[in-house]
């Protein structure tokens, strides 16, 4: 078993090869040992597909159960696992901060912090004070006594608001308040990304999981980009094909959606079971 801090090395140094990586994002135990058994070389939370398994909307799962969950993932597997940590639980810079810490203590090497704020009449904070909370979760991110990446994320273009000078502005604001990682989650072309890339310093992530984004992995790691994540994406992908079953059986109790569960049956044991078998061989 990797130690935490093993863990972070093997972290940061995927953000510094000369290729982006994918970082896909499992939502439960089980999902992380699959992802693990397919060969990802780390994992990261979601938000907002977690909040999903549990019937609830994204951001209304709060900070305790979200660490209980992220620890899960953690000792789900050997792999290093980043946080999607939302806006850090709190408006304030020490809240951001608190919140890191405690992640950290939880397992994770890595995390993300939004500059969304939940509030639907101003849901962006203001520039100056969503920096100063970035700054403050980077001074406990880079007190830690091992390398835990801390991403920023910009989310203009989730909240309706496609303004790319904006979103290079709090990108930059980021980078110079300590981030290791930026992010502008919602760009879906070449120009917007290539723009991003160009204006920091800094690793940059994509989220692939995005309609419209038609780039793939060798393109997208030509324009520069070292990360790539999938945010909800696996998780939607899961759960509407539920749906997609269970509206079956409700309106025609009809049940054509057999065949095909058992052939991903099929396909799903041996993982599970190939990754137990890692796991006696290392006891």
């Amino acid at each position: 078993m990797m130690t935490q801090a093993k863990k972070a090395e093997t972290f940061r140094a995927l953000h510094q090869r000369d290729r982006a990586f994918i970082l896909p994002n499992p939502w439960n135990p089980g999902t992380a040992r699959m992802l693990a058994q397919l060969g990802f070389e780390a994992l990261a939370t979601t938000s907002a597909g977690y909040a999903f398994s549990r019937g609830v909307k994204d951001g209304a799962v709060g900070r305790e159960a979200m660490l209980e969950h992220v620890a899960e993932i953690v000792a789900a597997t050997d792999l290093p696992v980043s946080g999607d940590l939302e806006n850090g639980y709190g408006d304030a810079p020490e809240t951001a901060a608190e919140t890191i810490q405690m992640a950290a203590a939880h397992g994770l090497v890595g995390a993300s912090i939004e500059d969304a704020s939940g509030d639907d009449a101003a849901p962006i904070y203001q520039l100056a004070h969503a920096a100063d909370r970035i700054r403050a979760a980077a001074e406990a991110a880079h007190s830690l006594p091992f390398p835990f990446m801390l991403c920023a994320r910009a989310e203009n273009f989730l909240h309706g608001r496609p303004d790319m000078k904006d979103t290079i502005e709090r990108l930059q604001a980021y980078q110079e308040a300590g981030a290791d990682v930026l992010y502008a989650p919602g760009l879906t072309t070449r120009e917007e990304i290539a723009a991003v890339i160009r204006s920091v310093d800094r690793p940059v992530n994509v989220l692939v999981g995005m309609p419209g984004l038609e780039l793939n992995l060798d393109e997208l790691s030509a324009l520069g980009v070292r990360r790539l994540s999938t945010g909800s994406a696996l998780a939607r992908a899961a759960l509407g094909a539920f749906v997609s079953a269970a509206r079956e059986m409700a309106d025609g109790g009809t049940f054509s959606f057999v065949p095909g569960a058992a052939q991903e049956s099929r396909e799903v044991a041996p993982l599970l079971e190939a990754f137990m078998a890692q796991q006696r061989e290392t006891l």
